[in-house]
């Protein structure tokens, strides 16, 4: 690791930790969360192939009159709702859930949340 801060390089370490054992499949593939200071993402990917099939993040233009700042948990509810919109109309119903080595608090359980009540399972 270069010249990470500190808290950066715990999170990583707990990433791969999580990671040798989550794995996203053609039948259940894996949403991947990533907070930045500013904004946050989310991607449905399908690790057997390496391909990422669904993505939304609150820089999205459908989010633009929706949210005023990207990185608050009004922000992480509309993220997840939208890839969940998104992965119902591409036929994805059920996935595993890879918070990134953060912890599930905040806006990683505000976008799990919303991503459930719009109807994926995990």
């Amino acid at each position: 690791m270069y010249n990470k801060p500190s808290r950066e390089v715990s999170r990583d370490r707990r990433h791969e930790r999580v990671r040798k054992n989550i794995f996203g499949t053609a039948e259940r593939p894996r949403l991947n969360v990533y907070r930045s200071e500013k904004h946050i993402y989310a991607q449905i990917i399908n690790d057997e192939i390496g391909a990422t099939l669904v993505s939304a993040s609150s820089l999205d233009k459908e989010l633009n009159d929706k949210i005023k700042c990207g990185s608050n948990k009004e922000a992480a509810k509309a993220v997840g709702e939208l890839v969940a919109k998104r992965a119902l109309d591409k036929g994805i119903k059920a996935v595993v859930f890879d918070r990134g080595g953060y912890i599930y608090h905040g806006r990683i359980q505000e976008l799990a949340e919303a991503a459930r009540q719009s109807g994926l399972e995990f």
